[in-house]
């Protein structure tokens, strides 16, 4: 049963906290607007303390939203607010990043292990497969997102374009255009870097 406190309107910015849960259950886009509006900065605020500003936590934030409203269909108005629903949702997202952080960490120490592994013995050759995993790394700190992520998700998630769309709710166009671009950017300034390197 419906209680007035549930019918009233949390204020000028639509109905109540329930109702909005119940609407972004039943898949109303503009329930997805609303919950933004209410809890992105509490969402944004978790994401900061685990990361600090920047744009781990923004990206975070997004992906909770996008996450939470393709994901719609386990979330259950009856069981609990929203806004808890959307704190689980966060905490999981926080948890991938940080495994995406270590992956990466170790990618970087054993290509720096390989390298310091070469032989001491006068200006040997530099590995190139060990350079470019190197450049590659450097490289992937300098894009922005969605690129970064979306190439993070092909080459170490080892998602399919298919999968990436589905995981970020970009479209499947929109994901291979990135793939493509960003493939190019790597690829050119690898070969910069790499002439360098190897001169």
């Amino acid at each position: 049963m419906t209680t007035e406190a549930e019918r009233a309107p949390a204020g000028a910015g639509g109905p109540d906290d329930a109702e909005v849960g119940r609407r972004f259950a039943a898949g109303e886009e503009q329930a997805l607007a609303w919950a933004y509006e209410r809890w992105a900065a509490q969402v944004h605020g978790m994401a900061v303390r685990a990361f600090g500003p920047g744009p781990d936590a923004e990206d975070v934030t997004q992906q909770v939203f996008v996450s939470a409203w393709t994901g719609r269909a386990g979330y259950r108005p009856e069981q609990g607010p929203l806004p808890a629903w959307l704190t689980g949702v966060c905490r999981h997202k926080i948890a991938d990043t940080w495994a995406r952080r270590d992956r990466q960490r170790r990618v970087t120490e054993a290509a720096v292990a390989e390298l310091n592994a070469a032989p001491a013995r006068g200006p040997a050759p530099v590995d190139s497969t060990v350079a470019d995993r190197v450049l590659l790394l450097g490289e992937l700190d300098r894009l922005g997102q969605p690129q970064r992520g979306i190439i993070e998700l092909a080459f170490f998630a080892d998602l399919t374009h298919t999968q990436i769309a589905e995981r970020t709710g970009l479209p499947l166009g929109t994901v291979k255009s990135h793939i493509r671009r960003t493939l190019e950017r790597l690829r050119d300034r690898l070969e910069v870097d790499g002439a360098a390197l190897h001169a």
